[in-house]
C-alpha cells in the first residue's frame, strides 16, 4: 500500500478528498442554542481546512428538534438553518478542502433539561425516561434524515454523514438489547437495521449520484457486536447507497471483544471485509504520525483524526512533513487551545475528559 498521505482520493460518486485525512465529527457545544452555527464554529472548522484536513466535518447535527444531544449543538432539522450552513462551508471550502456535515439524532440520549420533552426511542426505556416512537414517527424520522441531507446539499457541503454509532438513534434501532420492536424495525438483524438502509437509500434517491454519502458505525460499546456490525457494512457496501464507511473503533489496535483470543487486531478484524470501491476511514487512538502510517499501511484509505486534530489544528500539514511527529502532550493550557482556535464553550467540554486542559 502506498503511504503517500498527500495523495488525492476519488470517491464513487466522483468527488476528489485533496489527501488522506478527515477531521473527526467532535462535539463542541459551541452552536447557537436555536442550531444555528457561531463565529466559533466557522473559526474552529476552518482553521482545521486551513492546516491541510482534506476533509472537515462538522459536529453532529441534528435533524429533529427532540433529537438535539447536548447544548449548543449545530442544527440542520429546518430551512430557517440553510443560511448559517451556506456561511460555513463557503468558509472552510475557500481553504481546499471538502467539507461533509454529520447527520445526527439523539434518541434516548437527548437529555430532558435540553429539549423539555420525553427523549424518543426505539422501545419504552424506563431507564432513559424515554417513549417508544410510533411507527409512523419511525417513518418520520426517515423521511427527516433524508430531507436534513437534502439541505446540506442545498447548503453547498458535498456531503453528509449518517450518524449510526455511539450510542445514538441508529444504534439504538441496531442494538437487539434496547430494540423490543415488534413491527419491521425490530426482532431480526435485518429489521433492525431497515432504518438505515431506508436513510441511505433515500439520501442516494434525493440528493443524486454526484453527493457524498458515508456512515459512521461502531462495532463495540451500546451493544453493538462485531459480528452483526461486519454484516451490516458488507451489505451497506454491496447497496451502492454509500462513497465511504467511518468505523469509529474506540481504539484501532486493541483485540475485539467479541473475540478476546483472536490474534487479530479490532482493525484487522474490520479490513476482511470486502471494500470494493467503497472507502474507509476509522477513528481511535489514531494520535501520531506513527499511528497514522500504521493505519495507513495497513490498507485504510484514509484516517479521521479526533484529538490530535483538537490539539494541532495543522496535524495533518505536520505528519506529512515528518512522519514520526507527536503532537503536544496534555494536559493543555486553556491559552494554547484558544490560540488553536476552540471557543471558551468547546474549551469547558474538553474540560470533561480526563487531564486534557491543565
Amino acid at each position: 500500500m502506498n503511504s503517500d498521505l498527500d495523495k488525492s482520493l476519488t470517491f464513487n460518486c466522483g468527488i476528489t478528498m485533496p489527501n488522506r485525512f478527515m477531521l473527526a465529527p467532535l462535539t463542541n457545544q459551541q452552536s447557537h442554542d436555536n442550531g444555528l452555527a457561531s463565529k466559533a464554529d466557522l473559526k474552529w472548522l476552518s482553521m482545521r481546512a486551513k492546516g491541510g484536513f482534506g476533509l472537515v466535518m462538522t459536529c453532529a447535527s441534528h435533524v429533529q428538534e427532540i433529537g438535539k444531544g447536548f447544548p449548543g449543538q449545530l442544527g440542520i432539522f429546518s430551512d430557517d438553518l440553510i443560511n448559517s450552513h451556506k456561511e460555513l462551508v463557503s468558509k472552510v471550502k475557500s481553504y481546499g478542502s471538502l467539507v461533509v456535515t454529520q447527520l445526527h439524532h439523539a434518541g434516548m440520549r437527548s437529555p430532558f433539561e435540553v429539549i423539555q420533552q420525553k427523549a424518543v426511542c426505539p422501545s419504552d426505556s424506563e431507564k432513559h425516561n424515554a417513549r417508544a416512537l410510533t411507527l409512523q414517527e419511525v417513518e418520520q424520522l426517515r423521511n427527516d434524515f433524508i430531507n436534513a441531507a437534502l439541505r446540506a446539499k442545498q447548503s453547498g457541503y458535498d456531503g453528509v454523514e449518517v450518524h449510526g454509532a455511539h450510542g445514538y438513534i441508529l444504534t439504538q434501532f441496531l442494538s437487539s438489547d434496547i430494540n423490543k420492536r415488534q413491527d419491521k424495525y425490530g426482532g431480526s438483524l435485518e429489521n433492525r437495521a431497515r432504518l438505515i438502509f431506508e436513510i441511505l437509500e433515500g439520501i442516494r434517491a434525493t440528493c443524486g449520484s454526484d453527493f457524498l454519502v458515508g456512515i459512521r458505525l461502531s462495532p463495540e460499546r451500546f451493544g453493538m457486536k462485531l459480528s452483526e456490525i461486519k454484516l451490516i457494512s458488507q451489505q451497506l457496501i454491496d447497496s451502492g447507497a454509500i462513497d465511504f464507511l467511518d468505523l469509529s473503533l474506540w481504539d484501532c489496535f486493541k483485540k475485539p471483544e467479541e473475540f478476546p483470543s483472536s490474534n487479530k487486531s479490532l482493525l484487522d478484524h474490520i479490513l476482511e471485509l470486502n471494500f470494493k470501491t467503497v472507502k474507509l476511514t476509522v477513528a481511535g487512538k489514531i494520535r501520531s504520525g506513527k499511528d497514522v502510517y500504521d493505519v495507513i499501511n495497513k490498507g485504510v484509505d484514509f484516517v479521521t483524526i479526533g484529538k490530535s486534530g483538537i490539539l494541532n489544528h495543522d496535524f495533518p500539514k505536520k505528519v506529512m512533513e515528518n512522519k514520526n511527529f507527536e503532537p503536544v502532550d496534555n494536559p493543555v493550557s486553556e491559552a494554547y487551545l484558544k490560540s488553536e482556535g476552540l471557543g471558551e464553550k468547546f474549551i469547558n467540554y474538553l474540560k470533561r475528559w480526563d487531564d486534557f486542559v491543565a
